[in-house]
């Protein structure tokens, strides 16, 4: 099974924290500094790729579209 992982443009997040409600692992946070629009993103710790169920909820509930969930290649590189 390839490996997932979670991408959020914090560009695009108005930090509704839909997201944070959707995820069944508690992955996702709220950042602590605002992003260009003045709004505080959802953020995804990369350390929490492991635990990531890849369930993709959290893209599914994002009204930005801000959140991909994308098939991580070897080495780390998309």
């Amino acid at each position: 099974m390839p490996s997932m992982k979670v991408v959020i443009d914090e560009a695009r997040c108005k930090g509704c924290a839909l997201c944070t409600l959707a995820c069944p692992k508690k992955l996702i946070r709220m950042s602590e500094k605002l992003n260009r629009q003045g709004f505080l993103p959802a953020v995804f710790p990369e350390a929490c790729n492991q635990d990531c169920t890849s369930c993709a909820l959290c893209a599914q509930m994002c009204p930005d579209v801000a959140i991909t969930v994308q098939k991580e290649e070897k080495g780390g590189a998309q």
